[in-house]
């Protein structure tokens, strides 16, 4: 069991899908047909279970109250519009209310806030910790806050419209223009809805979340959401506006320290590079005032900007999804070699720790998919890489570690290997797991029971072992590749912090080779072990035979896509 860990171990579910009992997984299905989770639904048995996997926090996805096509009028929540919704229960990313939390959540709609509270207080009892989704770039078409504390004002209430570009405004406008609903777009397929009828009246033309200056924006855009302006002109060379401090920015500090009074740990911050990282570095500081300790991921995809996020705009961790992620997921179907991740690293050097690694999370197709691997046997190796290569933190995606490979079109996204972010859904494999609410895993293959328990001491020794948590690294796979000890498919690296020591040894050959893994002698040096003598090795990834190096050398026998991680005795 992880008891305490310098390194975040990220366990994200899809709230409205984590606890989801049903299994009728009728496409576009309504609420009552497909079901959907409740904070209630992550208890505490599910809690231990996840902290007993080695997670040290929980990122719950989609808990601000966003678009949605389920009927809340009777709670006084107005009936959304199906012509910029996409899917039956909406994108958690088009937010509606900054200030409430999704009605699809609650048991007890009226106290849906109380019950977010009482998750946030139970997953701290089962000693892990909360993060949320922050979405600062884009809202709802239809965004309208009901439940803002008194005195605030709401997000474009004193907009100048009749200006595109104005410092003081929220939103960019297209004035003389009316939006239009992307041409061919069939909201929920052969299903109706109140408010479907291809129209949504919005004029002047709000400017669409990815930055399209248009009226009519394409079905593959962002349609269902609208750019907020941080005091940035984009049609005008792009010259910013940043004193007087814009009221986006006022207004988007203000929610950010409504939520961590919540008591909330962290916030993961949804396409952080397309708002001003001048923003973050004001923001952040005033937003640790309410708790210190407080973390801030960015969504990021672009390795230029990665160091200016860090130094200017006080980001705790980045996504390392454009370098390790799409590296490691071409070794994984063979269209790269392993001497790519020593690069990486050189790249990163100085800020390796600040990047979250990952092979799955809301975004991605799911490693057992057609689409990736078609095996959750297959991405071991990389999974191992992306937790003990650095310090920095590992994240793995509800059902990652039970192989769910995303079958089906459940609405709005299609069949393509991600699990759906847009409709009512049953997550198949995930649900064995989960064993009707029970969360111990009776349903489950042996396969899968095995696979889940690889996980747990992966994430375990990640968490705990101070030469992954605070140590330092070496890449030794180009020296052995240049020794012609083992291939491009196999990969090692030493990780050291004091007297500890492992050597992390990885193939993604699908058939079993002995190899040859040598040690060279700086880095022998540099961890303090003798050349000439002999170190009994532990695999304590639970692989078993005895081992040991000799004259720097290991010799190994490798089975297909295995992977070991050696204490250096």
């Amino acid at each position: 069991m992880n008891k305490s860990s310098d390194k975040v171990i990220i366990y994200q579910l899809m709230t409205r899908l984590f606890g989801n009992k049903a299994t009728v997984n009728k496409q576009y299905g309504t609420i009552e047909e497909n079901g959907v989770g409740k904070f209630e639904d992550i208890n505490n048995v599910a809690l231990k279970a996840i902290r007993d996997l080695g997670a040290t926090h929980i990122w719950c996805t989609g808990v601000i109250e966003h678009a949605v096509l389920t009927d809340y009028t009777k709670y006084g929540i107005p009936l959304d519009d199906a012509d910029v919704v996409k899917g039956r229960a909406g994108s958690p990313y088009a937010i509606k209310d900054y200030y409430d939390v999704d009605p699809d959540l609650a048991v007890d709609v009226p106290h849906r806030m109380e019950e977010f509270e009482a998750l946030v207080s139970r997953t701290h009892e089962a000693g892990l910790k909360v993060i949320i989704d922050f979405v600062p770039n884009h809202v709802a078409r239809a965004y309208k806050s009901d439940a803002k504390p008194e005195g605030v004002r709401d997000l474009g209430e004193q907009d100048d419209t009749s200006q595109a570009f104005s410092p003081g405004n929220n939103f960019y406008y297209l004035p003389g223009q009316s939006f239009r609903v992307p041409s061919g777009y069939n909201p929920l397929g052969d299903y109706t809805f109140p408010t479907k009828d291809g129209k949504f009246e919005e004029t002047p033309a709000k400017v669409t979340g990815n930055d399209q200056f248009t009226a009519s924006p394409g079905i593959n855009e962002w349609f269902e959401t609208v750019k907020l302006n941080y005091g940035v002109d984009i049609l005008g060379g792009r010259k910013s506006y940043f004193d007087p401090v814009p009221d986006t920015w006022i207004k988007m500090r203000d929610i950010l320290i409504f939520w961590a009074k919540k008591s909330v740990d962290g916030f993961r911050c949804d396409m952080a590079e397309m708002v001003p990282v001048e923003f973050w570095g004001w923001v952040i500081p005033q937003v640790r005032e309410v708790n210190a300790n407080i973390i801030f991921i960015a969504e990021i995809y672009n390795p230029d900007q990665y160091r200016n996020y860090i130094e200017a705009g006080r980001f705790d961790y980045l996504y390392d999804k454009v370098l390790l992620y799409d590296t490691l997921r071409l070794l994984i179907n063979g269209q790269l070699g392993t001497k790519d991740i020593g690069e990486i690293q050189k790249r990163l050097s100085g800020i390796n720790s600040n990047m979250l690694h990952f092979l799955e999370n809301h975004d991605e197709q799911r490693i057992a998919s057609k689409f990736f691997a078609g095996s959750p046997w297959k991405a071991l190796p990389g999974m191992v890489i992306s937790a003990t290569i650095d310090k920095g933190p590992v994240m793995i995606y509800f059902g990652q570690e039970v192989g769910e490979p995303a079958y089906g079109a459940e609405g709005f996204q299609g069949d393509d290997g991600r699990t759906t972010i847009f409709d009512y859904w049953g997550v198949a494999e995930h649900q064995k797991w989960m064993n009707n609410g029970r969360f111990d895993g009776e349903m489950l293959s042996e396969e899968q029971k095995q696979l889940r328990q690889f996980y747990g001491r992966l994430l375990n020794i990640a968490a705990t072992n101070t030469s992954i948590t605070r140590g330092e690294y070496i890449d030794i796979t180009e020296f052995n590749q240049r020794q012609s000890n083992f291939n491009e498919k196999v990969h090692a690296f030493l990780r050291y912090y004091q007297s500890e020591k492992v050597l992390i040894v990885t193939s993604f050959n699908d058939q079993e080779q002995n190899v040859k893994v040598e040690i060279p002698h700086e880095a022998a040096i540099e961890i303090g072990i003798e050349a000439q003598a002999r170190h009994a090795v532990k695999d304590i990834l639970g692989n078993e035979g005895k081992l040991e190096i000799e004259n720097l050398i290991l010799n190994l026998p490798v089975k297909p896509y295995a992977s070991h991680i050696f204490q250096i005795q």
